[in-house]
């Protein structure tokens, strides 16, 4: 049963390359890619093509215009089948095409493909769930790390090379909801000891490793610049330094499982660092400075308002005052006013001396002025 499985399998791959070979040539058709493409999700079970998944990448690397016949190559197969081993090697390709780091596989966005519902065919159901459980969960992942790298593209298309502490903070929440993702993918029952699960595997444990790598270096560079946010920046990086802490201790469960079913690089890799404790505390008080800072310009603002009010209505008292003045003297222009201010004359600060002429006149402080000569007065 296994052997026609077999050739079954290699019937089908060769007669896709045999109608990839005799297909036009057309906008989204490229006869060479889609060989490649097919022999990359052959149906053996056993290893992966390297050589194929290599070449599928090298066509992108050599034009971003041979992105899209790869993407319809890979999503028409992906369509088509009900195997389980095309399934996961066309997942694992996706894998390959999107951790090139090439500036057209950032624009993908979600996968031009459907697994979240994929039901291998070719068994039945209560032997091959642990498959289908596997593949579902590793196309979730890969989707939303798709849209997650279209995502922040966009976002520094838009917004340039700027540092902004809220888009990071909020790059930092994908990255950790990735990280969720990934420790669902847990093979059971006989799907962990399959070669093609196992392979996959050393490659996810890969992807954890980067991706946390990438939250503790964005928590850093958070915490640097944490002051030049707000309230609600401060809160956002208490829920990922939590968070970050929550994952240190689950991926450590994590790595211990994937040690027992076999995984190799699940033992070859360091141990997760942990968080200290006085992070932690330093960004609770940095929160409660925030909001004693918010309370006091609060109260600032109340005081200032109410001493404008205060001043408004002293304005309006004293016009009133003014205009029941005017209406009790009229618009007579002379008028007597009693007030306690002094008016001040030029005689209050000069006096005269009585011993001498008349014509001399003193002012204090001054020198002796001459006699002023009476014909110019005439």
């Amino acid at each position: 049963m296994r052997l026609w499985k077999r050739a079954s399998g290699a019937l089908k791959d060769q007669n896709s390359i045999w109608q990839a070979q005799l297909s036009r040539r057309t906008a989204l058709r490229h006869p060479d890619i889609q060989k490649a493409v097919i022999r990359a999700t052959a149906h053996y079970h056993l290893s992966f093509d390297r050589r194929n998944i290599d070449r599928v990448c090298e066509w992108i690397r050599i034009s971003p215009c041979n992105l899209r016949p790869v993407l319809w190559s890979l999503s028409n197969r992906m369509h088509k089948t009900r195997n389980w081993v095309v399934a996961l090697k066309g997942l694992y390709l996706m894998h390959n095409i999107t951790n090139s780091r090439l500036h057209c596989v950032r624009h993908i966005g979600r996968l031009p493909f459907d697994l979240s519902g994929f039901s291998d065919g070719q068994g039945r159901q209560a032997k091959m769930w642990p498959f289908n459980a596997f593949i579902r969960a590793y196309y979730s992942f890969l989707d939303q790390k798709s849209a997650v790298i279209c995502q922040q593209a966009e976002e520094k298309s838009v917004d340039g090379e700027g540092f902004s502490i809220r888009h990071e903070l909020m790059h930092l929440l994908r990255l950790q909801s990735l990280i969720d993702l990934l420790m669902q993918i847990r093979p059971q029952a006989t799907a962990a000891f399959m070669p093609l699960v196992l392979d996959v595997m050393d490659g996810l444990i890969i992807e954890i490793y980067d991706l946390y790598s990438k939250i503790c270096r964005g928590i850093a560079i958070v915490l640097l610049n944490i002051y030049s946010g707000g309230k609600a920046e401060a809160s956002m990086a208490l829920n990922v330094v939590q968070k970050a802490i929550q994952h240190g201790d689950d991926l450590s469960y994590y790595f211990e499982f994937c040690q027992k079913i076999g995984v190799v690089y699940a033992s070859q890799f360091p141990v997760i660092d942990r968080i200290p404790e006085e992070g932690i505390n330093e960004l609770k008080e940095i929160i409660k400075s925030f909001a004693e800072g918010s309370h006091l310009e609060e109260s600032r603002q109340d005081e200032g308002r109410k001493g404008s009010v205060d001043q408004a209505d002293g304005k309006n008292h004293t016009s009133i005052h003014e205009e029941e003045k005017s209406n009790f003297y009229g618009d007579d222009e002379f008028r007597t006013i009693i007030t306690d201010k002094w008016e001040s004359f030029d005689d209050d600060f000069m006096y005269k001396n009585p011993f001498g002429s008349p014509f001399l006149t003193y002012v204090q402080g001054s020198k002796h002025q001459e006699v002023p000569d009476m014909i110019s007065f005439l």
